[in-house]
């Protein structure tokens, strides 16, 4: 796993673009594991603001931790503030040399969006200000989609 995260930050740092499935679910619905894929580019002279998403590598006491996927959440003087799409938690500040890459666009069921799509940046936006409020949208909508499985479930059984 190191060693894939070694690979990836060298591609970046070469100028490479690369494509990468998300593992997690901190970035759904925006990324759904396993299913979807980032595209990434380096950052080079790229400045991030509010919405983008952005490869960085967290910091964990003395130590480089895990790469991430998140959304800009603010930037300031300090430092650029993260969080996931399925987060309320802001992570930061965090440091320039922290970051690795942007994402410019996603593969969803093999279709590509980029994040210039209008589509795309209407509901990114709309999600960053519903930050509060996504553990009981993200919740609901895990449990519609329970009873819409049961439902399916039951009538295949009947």
């Amino acid at each position: 796993m190191e060693k894939e995260c070694q690979d990836i930050e060298q591609l970046l740092r070469d100028g490479n673009s690369i494509q990468i499935k998300p593992r997690g679910y901190s970035m759904y619905p925006i990324l759904v594991p396993e299913r979807d894929e980032a595209v990434i580019e380096p950052l080079k002279d790229k400045r991030l603001k509010r919405g983008d998403v952005a490869l960085y590598r967290r910091m964990e006491g003395q130590s480089q931790g895990i790469l991430v996927l998140h959304r800009v959440w603010k930037v300031t003087d300090e430092g650029v503030y993260m969080v996931g799409d399925n987060q309320k938690e802001v992570e930061g500040p965090l440091a320039p040399e922290q970051f690795l890459g942007i994402m410019v666009g996603m593969y969803r069921k093999g279709k590509y969006i980029p994040c210039t799509h209008r589509a795309y940046r209407l509901m990114t936006s709309g999600w960053l200000l519903l930050r509060p409020m996504r553990p009981i949208i993200s919740g609901a909508a895990a449990a519609i989609k329970r009873m819409i499985k049961t439902s399916k479930a039951k009538r295949n059984d009947s």
